[in-house]
């Protein structure tokens, strides 16, 4: 699949059967590390989640001939589905020595791994649990910076932290497609500064009505098919 952004017909994200449903399905893995003593900020795992979508995207490997880029393009070419699972002690000792990509954020550490086959997943993540997957923030987040780019989330759709955090890869990676190589590059090279807060709601009509990538939730799990999740708020696209 090319790098331009999907077309609004047969979007990744609508919750109306099309193209991309007869494709063979495939699945981005995500694990948060969730220690029992030191479970990580809720923001900051939706931010870290977030980034390690777009670290995954503009990985060597990811693009051209590398190891993974077929596993991107098949998944791309499909429904661009996410799933986050939580693992601890030995069971985050086991995803680490799978091939994928840890990110760190202030609190929280994500791996990202290689889309699977949505029936294929390695031993070691399947066994993982997706539900239960409750964070909180001990303290309200800042405000975001109105000059970087902000994620963000609806007031309107309760998920689980495990949800949000896919839904936050998903606005990642819809900002990403509508950027131009050299605004990926930029982004890229700045370490993928991100916010993800949740909008006003006055604010958030605002938003959904903008222009701005907007992600409609498919409905697999969780919230019902159509619900809109994410606005991607990204300089380079206002």
């Amino acid at each position: 699949m090319n790098s331009e952004p999907t077309p609004v017909q047969d979007s990744p994200f609508r919750s109306e059967p099309g193209d991309r449903d007869l494709a063979p399905q495939y699945v981005l893995p995500l694990v948060v590390r969730l220690e029992k003593a030191e479970p990580p900020a809720r923001t900051d795992a939706l931010e870290t989640a977030a980034r390690a979508v777009l670290v995954m995207l503009s990985d060597e490997r990811s693009l051209g001939d590398g190891e993974w880029a077929q596993a991107i393009r098949d998944w791309q070419d499909a429904r661009i589905r996410k799933v986050v699972r939580r693992a601890r002690g030995a069971e985050w000792r086991r995803a680490q020595a799978l091939s994928g990509i840890t990110v760190t954020g202030k609190s929280a550490e994500v791996r990202v791994f290689p889309p699977v086959p949505l029936d294929g997943w390695p031993k070691d993540l399947a066994k993982l649990q997706v539900s239960g997957t409750e964070l909180d923030d001990p303290e309200p987040p800042a405000e975001a910076d109105p000059a970087g780019p902000v994620l963000w989330m609806s007031p309107d759709v309760e998920m689980s932290a495990g949800k949000a955090m896919a839904q936050a890869g998903h606005g990642a990676q819809l900002a990403w497609w509508e950027l131009s190589d050299e605004e990926r590059a930029a982004w890229r090279d700045a370490g993928f500064p991100l916010a993800v807060r949740t909008a006003e709601p006055a604010q958030w009509r605002e938003l959904t009505r903008s222009g701005l990538p907007l992600v409609r939730d498919a409905g697999f799990t969780e919230i019902a098919p159509g619900s809109c999740t994410v606005v991607a708020d990204h300089p380079a696209l206002r």
